[in-house]
C-alpha cells in the first residue's frame, strides 16, 4: 500500500501563530504522522511516506527541520513556493513510482490541491485535506487541522470578581499570592480553549479594600497587583469598594461582550456570588456555555445547584498555601543573603504593628484587645470594615506578626519582637520620627522641609541594614506611610524665595508619636544633625563617587559660567544636568565637600529673570582643587584635539595612549565630555566619538595652547 502524508509545515507553523495557537512542535510532528498512520489503516507508522517542505532557512535560529526529521519525516527545501507542486513531483513523484492508494495533504492554503493533477491516484484511493477551509472537491475527506492536532478552537473571556475571591480565599485560610493565582487562573483559562479577554475587578489602590496580597517571598505586593495582572494580559479593572460596584460592572461588561460579533464562546466568571444568575441565564439563552469558578465554602447554594452550570473551584486549581506557610516562608526567606537584600517597604502588617503601637498606651501590659485594635484599623481608614479589620489581625497571628494571650477572661494580641517586620518597621519608624522631632527641637523650626528630611534620612547610620535605605524613593515610601499612619503630618507650604511655589514639609501631628517609642540607647534621642546643613561641616564619607561628582560639578559649573558670561550657577539647574550621575545624597554630598574644601561658595543670587534670589553655586578658582581638576580637563581636551588634527579616531583605545590615564580616570573624563556635550558618540559606530571642535571650552583649550606654542617659537 503506498500511503503518503505531505506536510506544508511553513503555512502550518504560520497558520497556528496567527491564531495565537501556542503548540509543541516534536507534539505537532508526532501526532500529524501517527494520526495519518491510523487514518490510512498502517499497522506501522514507519510505512507511511511522511514529507516536511519548507524554506527552513527561515528557521536558522531553531531545530524545526531537525524535529521534524526526528520523528521520521523527509525534508525538502522549497525556497521558491510558486513551483511548489512541480518541486514536489520532481522530488516525491518520479515517473517509475506506483500509483498512490492514500494521500494526506496538510496546508491551509488550496495551491496545494493542484497536486492531485500531477500524480498517478487509484480509482479506490483516498484524499484527505487537513487545514482551515473544505476544500470544494467533493473527493475529497476535509477534517479542521484543530480536531487532528487536538487544539481547543473554542475562545474564553474570563471575568475575576477579584475582591469577592480574595476574599473568600483568605476567609477559608489561604493566603492570596498574586503569582500563582495570575498563574493558576490563566493556565486554567486556556485549558478551556483560546483566550480573547481576561479582567480583574477590585477596587485597586484603595487602601484596606483587599486582604494583603503575596508573592512566592511571603513578602505583601498588593501595590504591584494591578501592573502583575496587566504583564499576564489581565484588565485590571477599577470599581469602588463593595459587592454591588464590581458585581454591576461585571454584569454590564459580560452582557455587552456577549453581543459583539467576535463574542467569546464561554464565558468564565470568577465569583461565588448569587448576583450573577440574571447574567448567566442571558448567556445560556445567547447559547454560551458557562463556567463559574468559586471557593469551597464560600460560593453561593443557588450558584452551585443551579444544573446549567459548570461549577469549578479555584481552591482545587491554585495551589495556594495557608497563612502559617506563608508566614514561615517569609522569615525563612529574609533570613538568607537573597531574601535580605530585598527592599523592605511598608505592608499592610506594618500597619498593624504601627496601630498597635498608637493604641498600646492606652492598654495596661498585657496588650490590646482584637476588638480594640481592628476598630483602631477601620479608624485610621486601614481596612473599610470591622470585619476586614478582624481579618488583617487573625492574618497577623497566623504569621507570627502578633501573638495572642488571655487575660481576665480576654484575648489580648502583642506583637512579636522578634520579628522581621515588627523588627523592621518599628526601627524605621524610630529613626525617622527621632530625626524630625530633633531637627524641630534643636533648630526651633515649625517644620522641616520635605527633601531636607530626606537627605538626613539618607545619612543616618542606623539604618545601614540589608532592604532598608536604599534610595530616595525608599525613604519617600516610607514618610509618606508615617504620614498616612498618623505619626507625621504633611503640609503644603509657600516657598521662601517664590510664595507662588508650594514645597511639602513635614511636622509632628498634636498626638506627639514619641511617646510610642521606647528608648532603650540614651544615643538615639540625642541631637546631632548637623550633617544636614551646609554650614554644620562635612560629617559624611568623601569616597571615589564622591571624587567624581565633586570634578563633575566643578567642570560644569566652569563651563556654564564661561560660556555666558556669569559669576554664578543656578544651583537646582546643575543638579538636574548631573541627576543621572547622582544615586541618593551624592550630589549633596560633593557640595559639601566643595564647600569644606573651599573651591565654591553657595549663596542666594539675584536672579535677573526672577524677582526672587536665587539659590547658587560659584567656583573660586584661586582653590587648589578648582584649578587641579580644570587643569586636568584642559589636559584632557588637548588630547582630543591632537587626535582630531591628526584625523586619528577618538576611542578608548586611542585616548588611552595619547593621556597614559588608568581605565577608570579615562572612563570618567569621557563621560563627563559627552556630559557637556565636547564629545558625541558617533552613530552605528559604538565606542567611537565626534569632537565638537568648535565648542566654547574646546576653543578656550585650543587657543591657549596654540598663544603658548606662539610663544615658545618667538
Amino acid at each position: 500500500m503506498s500511503a503518503y502524508l505531505i506536510v506544508d509545515v511553513e503555512d502550518l507553523l504560520g497558520s497556528l501563530q496567527s491564531r495565537s495557537f501556542a503548540v509543541d512542535l516534536h507534539d505537532l510532528a508526532n501526532r500529524l504522522r501517527g494520526t495519518a498512520a491510523l487514518a490510512s489503516g498502517l499497522a506501522n507508522p514507519d510505512l507511511l511516506k511522511a514529507v516536511a517542505f519548507a524554506d527552513w532557512s527561515k528557521y536558522n535560529n531553531s531545530t524545526v527541520q531537525q524535529i521534524f526529521e526526528g520523528v521520521g519525516f523527509e525534508t525538502f527545501n522549497l525556497t521558491d513556493r510558486k513551483h511548489m507542486v512541480e518541486s514536489l513531483v520532481i522530488q516525491f513523484f518520479s515517473v517509475g513510482s506506483g500509483p498512490i492508494d492514500e494521500l494526506i495533504l496538510v496546508s491551509t492554503s488550496p495551491d496545494i490541491l493542484l497536486l492531485l493533477k500531477k500524480v498517478k491516484i487509484k480509482r479506490s484511493a483516498r484524499v484527505r485535506m487537513w487545514g482551515d477551509r473544505e476544500p470544494e472537491s467533493e473527493d475529497i475527506i476535509y477534517q479542521p487541522l484543530e480536531a487532528i492536532l487536538g487544539i481547543q478552537s473554542k475562545t474564553v473571556s474570563l471575568y475575576i470578581d477579584f475582591e469577592n475571591i480574595a476574599i473568600s480565599l483568605n476567609e477559608n485560610g489561604y493566603a492570596v499570592n498574586i503569582d500563582r493565582l495570575i498563574e493558576g487562573l490563566s493556565g486554567h483559562a486556556s485549558a478551556h480553549g483560546q483566550i480573547k479577554r481576561m479582567a480583574a475587578y477590585a477596587p485597586w489602590g484603595q487602601r484596606g479594600s483587599l486582604p494583603p496580597l503575596v508573592d512566592d517571598m511571603g513578602r505583601e505586593v498588593s501595590d504591584d497587583a494591578p501592573s502583575r495582572l496587566a504583564l499576564s494580559n489581565i484588565d485590571p479593572v477599577y470599581n469602588l469598594p463593595g459587592k454591588n460596584s464590581a458585581d454591576m460592572r461585571i454584569a454590564k461588561d459580560v452582557l455587552a461582550d456577549s453581543v459583539q460579533p467576535s463574542t467569546a464562546d464561554i464565558f468564565i466568571i470568577a465569583s461565588g456570588d448569587r448576583d450573577f444568575n440574571e447574567v448567566f441565564g442571558a448567556l445560556r439563552n445567547r447559547n454560551k456555555q458557562v463556567i463559574v469558578w468559586g471557593v469551597r465554602g464560600s460560593t453561593s447554594r443557588m450558584v452551585e445547584s443551579n444544573p446549567s452550570l459548570q461549577i469549578e473551584y479555584l481552591d482545587d486549581f491554585l495551589a495556594l498555601q495557608r497563612h502559617e506557610a506563608v508566614g514561615q516562608m517569609y522569615s525563612t526567606s529574609q533570613s538568607t543573603p537573597a531574601g535580605a537584600a530585598n527592599a523592605f517597604t511598608p505592608s499592610q502588617w506594618s500597619t498593624v504593628v504601627l496601630q498597635y503601637d498608637r493604641l498600646s498606651k492606652n492598654f495596661n501590659n498585657e496588650g490590646v484587645t482584637i476588638e480594640a485594635l481592628q476598630e483602631q484599623l477601620r479608624r485610621v481608614s486601614a481596612v473599610i470594615s470591622p470585619a476586614r479589620g478582624r481579618d488583617l489581625v487573625l492574618q497577623a497571628i497566623a504569621m507570627g506578626i502578633l501573638r495572642t494571650t488571655r487575660a481576665a477572661g480576654m484575648e489580648f494580641v502583642t506583637p512579636a519582637a522578634d520579628h522581621s517586620i515588627v523588627e523592621r518597621t518599628r526601627l524605621v519608624r524610630d529613626r525617622v520620627v527621632i530625626r524630625v522631632a530633633n531637627t524641630l527641637d534643636v533648630r526651633g523650626w515649625e517644620y522641616v522641609n520635605y527633601g531636607f528630611l530626606l537627605k538626613g534620612i539618607a545619612m543616618d547610620r542606623d539604618l545601614d541594614r540589608p532592604g532598608l535605605n536604599i534610595d530616595d524613593t525608599w525613604r519617600s515610601i516610607w514618610v509618606d506611610c508615617l504620614v498616612r499612619e498618623g505619626l507625621l503630618q504633611r503640609e503644603m507650604v509657600p516657598h521662601r524665595h517664590n510664595p507662588d511655589d508650594l514645597v511639602p514639609v513635614i511636622k509632628l501631628p498634636t498626638d506627639d508619636p514619641r511617646s510610642q517609642i521606647k528608648i532603650d540607647d540614651p544615643a538615639v534621642g540625642e541631637a546631632s544633625y548637623d550633617d544636614l546643613d551646609f554650614s554644620g561641616g562635612v560629617h559624611s564619607p568623601r569616597d571615589a563617587e564622591t571624587d567624581m561628582m565633586m570634578k563633575r560639578i566643578i567642570v560644569s559649573v566652569d563651563q556654564f559660567t564661561s560660556y555666558r558670561g556669569f559669576t554664578w550657577c543656578p544651583l537646582g539647574s546643575l543638579h538636574r544636568r548631573l541627576r543621572a550621575y547622582d544615586s541618593g545624597v551624592v550630589f549633596q554630598r560633593s557640595v559639601e565637600w566643595l564647600l569644606e574644601l573651599k573651591a565654591v561658595v553657595v549663596d542666594a543670587y539675584d536672579n535677573p529673570q526672577s524677582n526672587y534670589r536665587t539659590k547658587g553655586i560659584s567656583l573660586i578658582r584661586d582653590s587648589d582643587l578648582a584649578k587641579e581638576v580644570l587643569d586636568e580637563r584642559d589636559e584632557f581636551i588637548r588630547s582630543l584635539l591632537n587626535l582630531y588634527e591628526q584625523r586619528l579616531p577618538i576611542n578608548f583605545m586611542t585616548l588611552s595612549g595619547e593621556t597614559n590615564l588608568n581605565d577608570s580616570a579615562l572612563e570618567l573624563w569621557l563621560s563627563i565630555m559627552q556630559a557637556e556635550n565636547v564629545l558625541n558618540p558617533v552613530p552605528g559606530k559604538p565606542g567611537l566619538f565626534s569632537l565638537f571642535r568648535t565648542h566654547h571650552t574646546v576653543n578656550q583649550v585650543a587657543e591657549s595652547r596654540d598663544e603658548k606654542n606662539s610663544d615658545k617659537t618667538a
